[in-house]
């Protein structure tokens, strides 16, 4: 358990939030510390077995590695990530962008800014609305 556990379950209680009521469009974890060989890990919705879950897409310089988990062991997954080597994570919405921030301090801030995406996740929609 990191020290960041509790903030990032609180800012992932959104990323639920959105996938519940359909407005989830991605998560990308971003803003590495120095020059890493790992450099986002993009985050979708995939259904697998009739059940959402996460594809996490982990983008490496010369590579890609995807991995698919439940909803809540991804989080459990990325939090690992967070200060290691990644400073923010944003989830983007049909209603907002939701940033999740780690300053030099490593002080966290979350802040809410106006929506990029204007179509949430297709995967999704059709999942909901089966």
């Amino acid at each position: 358990m990191t020290v960041f556990t509790e903030t990032f379950s609180d800012f992932y209680s959104n990323v639920k939030a959105s996938l519940a009521d359909g407005t989830f469009a991605k998560l990308t974890l971003a803003k590495t510390i120095g020059n890493t060989d790992l450099m986002n890990i993009y985050v979708r919705p995939i259904v697998e077995d009739d059940i959402l879950k996460m594809e996490l897409k982990y983008k490496f310089q010369q590579e890609e590695v995807v991995e698919i988990h439940t909803i809540d062991a991804a989080r459990d997954k990325l939090v690992t990530y967070i200060n290691n080597p990644f400073m923010s994570a944003i989830l983007f919405t049909t209603e907002f962008d939701l940033t999740y921030k780690l300053n030099k301090k490593r002080a966290v801030s979350i802040t809410e800014k106006v929506n990029t995406f204007g179509n949430a996740s297709e995967v999704l929609l059709d999942y909901l609305n089966r």
